[in-house]
């Protein structure tokens, strides 16, 4: 084996080593808590929330719910979105149709991974998503949100409409 051969398995074993340690490869499996489904259902079903906010057990093996929440109003959920850590969240967004077509409601999923959070819960958080977002039937619109203006409502309003229709 030449030395740039095994150079390289060196540096990819390394790499795999890295990724086991920050927790993507060991949380592949994450389970999704029975709090959290039942929550999720009494939001959509229900109405019974306006938004809950899903976070990774200390294990990082199990999503659970961090919070939830009756507010309507929309910046008071945002407000609870850690400045400096990573969620999962739902809102049951409401929103305007056209002039006098009423209102309209979307269940909006949101994956939030702020710049300032540590680079091992941004890998955490992206690997789990999907457990998330497979056990949640209903979800209409899915946001990524890095900063706060990516959350705004002005902003998720706008890629519903993209996504509906609506202009």
């Amino acid at each position: 084996m030449s030395c740039c051969a095994l150079t390289i398995l060196v540096k990819i074993w390394v790499s795999l080593q890295e990724l086991c340690f920050i927790g993507v490869v060991s949380n592949l499996s994450v389970a999704v808590s029975d709090e959290a489904l039942k929550a999720f259902n009494d939001l959509k079903l229900g109405k019974k929330f306006k938004s809950i906010i899903y976070k990774l057990n200390d294990a990082k093996t199990e999503i659970v719910v961090d919070s939830t929440s009756t507010e309507d109003a929309y910046d008071a959920f945002v407000e609870n979105l850690p400045e400096n850590d990573c969620r999962y969240a739902v809102y049951d967004f409401e929103y305007e149709v056209g002039q006098g077509d009423g209102k309209r409601n979307k269940i909006v999923f949101y994956q939030w991974s702020p710049d300032t959070a540590s680079v091992r819960a941004k890998m955490v958080y992206a690997s789990s998503k999907d457990a998330l977002r497979r056990a949640l039937n209903g979800v209409g619109t899915e946001i990524q949100g890095t900063d706060f203006s990516e959350v705004a409502y002005e902003s998720v309003l706008e890629k519903i409409s993209r996504t509906t229709g609506l202009h």
